[in-house]
Protein backbone atom coordinates (compact mmCIF):
# COMPACT_ATOMS: atom_id res chain seq x y z
CA UNK A 1 0.00 0.00 0.00
CA UNK A 2 1.34 3.47 -0.85
CA UNK A 3 2.02 6.16 1.72
CA UNK A 4 -0.19 8.68 -0.09
CA UNK A 5 -3.21 9.99 1.75
CA UNK A 6 -6.63 8.90 0.64
CA UNK A 7 -10.08 10.37 1.11
CA UNK A 8 -12.93 8.07 1.95
CA UNK A 9 -16.34 9.48 1.08
CA UNK A 10 -19.57 7.75 1.93
CA UNK A 11 -22.51 8.99 -0.13
CA UNK A 12 -25.60 9.02 2.03
CA UNK A 13 -28.31 9.90 -0.44
CA UNK A 14 -31.08 9.83 2.15
CA UNK A 15 -29.44 12.46 4.35
CA UNK A 16 -28.08 15.04 1.89
CA UNK A 17 -29.47 13.87 -1.42
CA UNK A 18 -27.31 13.25 -4.44
CA UNK A 19 -26.64 16.95 -5.11
CA UNK A 20 -25.66 17.62 -1.51
CA UNK A 21 -23.37 14.61 -1.43
CA UNK A 22 -21.71 15.73 -4.67
CA UNK A 23 -21.17 19.21 -3.22
CA UNK A 24 -19.64 17.66 -0.10
CA UNK A 25 -17.34 15.51 -2.23
CA UNK A 26 -16.21 18.52 -4.28
CA UNK A 27 -15.47 20.49 -1.10
CA UNK A 28 -13.44 17.61 0.32
CA UNK A 29 -11.45 17.32 -2.92
CA UNK A 30 -10.81 21.07 -2.93
CA UNK A 31 -9.68 21.02 0.70
CA UNK A 32 -7.32 18.12 0.05
CA UNK A 33 -5.87 19.83 -3.03
CA UNK A 34 -6.70 16.99 -5.40
CA UNK A 35 -7.50 19.17 -8.43
CA UNK A 36 -4.52 21.45 -7.85
CA UNK A 37 -2.20 18.44 -7.68
CA UNK A 38 -3.81 16.94 -10.80
CA UNK A 39 -3.29 20.11 -12.81
CA UNK A 40 0.29 20.37 -11.58
CA UNK A 41 1.10 16.81 -12.66
CA UNK A 42 -0.87 16.93 -15.90
CA UNK A 43 2.16 17.99 -17.89
CA UNK A 44 5.83 18.15 -17.04
CA UNK A 45 7.43 21.57 -16.94
CA UNK A 46 11.14 22.08 -16.66
CA UNK A 47 12.23 23.80 -13.46
CA UNK A 48 13.52 26.78 -15.45
CA UNK A 49 10.12 27.25 -17.10
CA UNK A 50 8.38 26.92 -13.74
CA UNK A 51 10.66 29.60 -12.23
CA UNK A 52 10.06 31.92 -15.19
CA UNK A 53 6.27 31.55 -14.85
CA UNK A 54 6.52 32.21 -11.12
CA UNK A 55 8.52 35.42 -11.69
CA UNK A 56 6.08 36.59 -14.39
CA UNK A 57 3.12 35.97 -12.07
CA UNK A 58 4.84 37.95 -9.30
CA UNK A 59 5.52 40.85 -11.68
CA UNK A 60 1.90 40.80 -12.82
CA UNK A 61 0.69 40.89 -9.19
CA UNK A 62 3.03 43.79 -8.38
CA UNK A 63 1.84 45.77 -11.41
CA UNK A 64 -1.77 45.12 -10.46
CA UNK A 65 -1.18 46.26 -6.87
CA UNK A 66 0.66 49.35 -8.10
CA UNK A 67 -2.20 50.28 -10.46
CA UNK A 68 -4.72 49.70 -7.67
CA UNK A 69 -2.74 51.90 -5.26
CA UNK A 70 -2.46 54.62 -7.94
CA UNK A 71 -6.25 54.63 -8.41
CA UNK A 72 -6.86 54.93 -4.68
CA UNK A 73 -4.39 57.80 -4.15
CA UNK A 74 -6.08 61.16 -3.67
CA UNK A 75 -4.34 64.40 -4.62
Amino acid sequence: MSSESAIKVVVDGSRFGVEGSLKKFKRLCEAAGVLKEYRKRKEFKKPSVRRKEKIEAANKRKAKDKAKAKRNTKI
